[in-house]
């Protein structure tokens, strides 16, 4: 089919990639020249493991463009994939998918079904089919159709090309049946439903996961307080089928563009219909106090980081991309920074991206070694494999006093006791083997 696609971030161009990868003709539509430069030329803007392999693979199907009007003229379906970020108050911005809603009525020549891609509050698609309807240039038929995304960052080829789901809110056989002939080929359970339903079964099921997380870090700071450790009682939940063992990784918070985002949408959502989700507000409370985690843990080994060496591993809010957004290191550097502290840190792939925030005030590294090199305190914020694979001797080797705060429990208890350092992580036994700096001056 012939398949155009608005916007080409994680949603838009993973969709666009993955839909050609099948066999279907797809022109990928964004406004910055330079990005779609970059793309013609076989390269990704974002980094996601996989993507330009498959950008190669199938470059003979897939075209890259800032010409909206040719794109949408004569295509077949429509994915709507921008941005709807987070406004000031929890709400969705959906400027972006409204501007593209206008374009493609101005544009089109020919019946179509324009999919929404993008993550929108409930009723969205209701408003984008009747603005494309109201202002239609031309007499054709259009359908529009929700159908939400599920990938995740670091993994979205794989959850696009082997989805556990899709889901296809429509209210007329055009759509539902057209979204079925893009999908044919996927052979994972479809889901077909009403567009309301399908706008709602995204946010739904990204909250619930994001109050999973919350919930297993509300459990892991209890452990701490009673002597349980968070490892043993998410591995004895886990095996409960009805519970699962994903989602269930203590830890500092979840980040990303989805979870904190989606789960204010909806809970503005809620409180402007006179409704409160309660589950939803806890998780996104819970959320924002355990970032600061690994702050508070610091306070028993110094008073202050003033004048100190302080290694910070990991700036991306995951491993296996190069997105910063609602990272722990944009909530914990600045308070470091702040606290007269000289920040040593070291990701593999998210320094450039933050550079763009903090250019000299921090100290950036090539290895892990050198970041921990003669450092009083060091601070884990991503869960990268070089980490979890980095020897722990080398921490007292290298740094002056080999105090480890550990946001993500990258290391099993027994080999940080045998490595003779401080291991501080998140829900188990702290393994101290130094005394407490207090009252550090400087």
């Amino acid at each position: 089919m012939k398949i155009a696609v608005a916007g080409t971030g994680y949603v838009g161009l993973v969709t666009g990639v993955c839909l050609a990868n099948y066999g279907h003709f797809v022109t990928c539509v964004d406004i910055d020249e330079n990005k779609v430069s970059l793309m013609n030329s076989g390269q990704s803007p974002i980094y996601e493991p996989g993507l330009e392999d498959l950008m190669t693979k199938n470059i003979e199907r897939l075209s890259f463009t800032t010409d909206y009007k040719n794109a949408y003229r004569n295509a077949e379906v429509i994915f709507i994939g921008v941005g709807t970020p987070e406004k000031q108050d929890g709400s969705a911005n959906l400027n972006y998918v409204f501007r593209v809603a206008e374009q493609i009525a101005e544009c089109i020549e020919r019946d179509c079904v324009i999919v929404v891609k993008s993550t929108v509050p409930i009723g969205t698609n209701d408003r984008v089919e009747n603005l494309i309807k109201r202002k239609l240039k031309n007499p054709v038929r259009i359908s529009v159709a929700s159908n939400p995304e599920f990938l995740a960052q670091g993994t979205a080829i794989r959850d696009t090309l082997h989805a556990s789901r899709i889901v296809i809110g429509a209210e007329d056989e055009f759509g539902a049946e057209t979204l079925k002939e893009v999908y044919k080929e996927f052979n994972v359970p479809i889901v077909v439903t009403n567009k309301k339903s399908a706008e709602m079964i995204k946010y739904a099921s990204n909250d619930f996961l994001a109050l999973k997380i919350s919930f297993i870090n509300e459990i892991a700071n209890l452990c701490e307080i009673v002597g349980a450790d968070i490892e043993d009682v998410a591995l004895g939940m886990g095996f409960d089928s009805r519970i699962g063992n994903r989602f269930l990784n203590a830890g500092i918070g979840y980040g990303g563009s989805c979870f904190p985002k989606d789960t204010k949408a909806l809970h503005w959502l809620a409180n402007f219909h006179d409704h409160e989700l309660k589950t939803v507000k806890a998780a996104i409370d819970v959320n924002e106090n355990q970032k600061l985690k690994l702050i508070k843990k610091s306070r028993k080994y110094y008073d202050s980081l003033q004048g100190l060496n302080v290694a910070v591993l990991g700036l991306t809010f995951k491993p296996g991309t190069d997105d910063l957004r609602e990272a722990p290191s944009l909530v914990n550097i600045p308070i470091l920074l702040e606290d007269g502290a000289r920040v040593k840190a070291w990701d593999p792939v998210g320094i450039k991206n933050f550079k763009k925030l903090y250019l000299n005030e921090i100290d950036y590294y090539e290895s892990i070694e050198q970041t921990i090199k003669d450092a009083d305190i060091c601070f884990i914020f991503t869960e990268w494999d070089e980490i979890k694979e980095f020897d722990l001797n080398k921490y007292r080797e290298l740094m002056k006093k080999p105090i480890i705060l550990d946001g993500r429990n990258c290391y099993d208890l027994t080999s940080a006791k045998n490595a003779n350092v401080t291991y501080d992580s998140i829900g188990r036994e702290t393994i101290n083997n130094f005394k407490p700096v207090l009252f550090n001056s400087w």
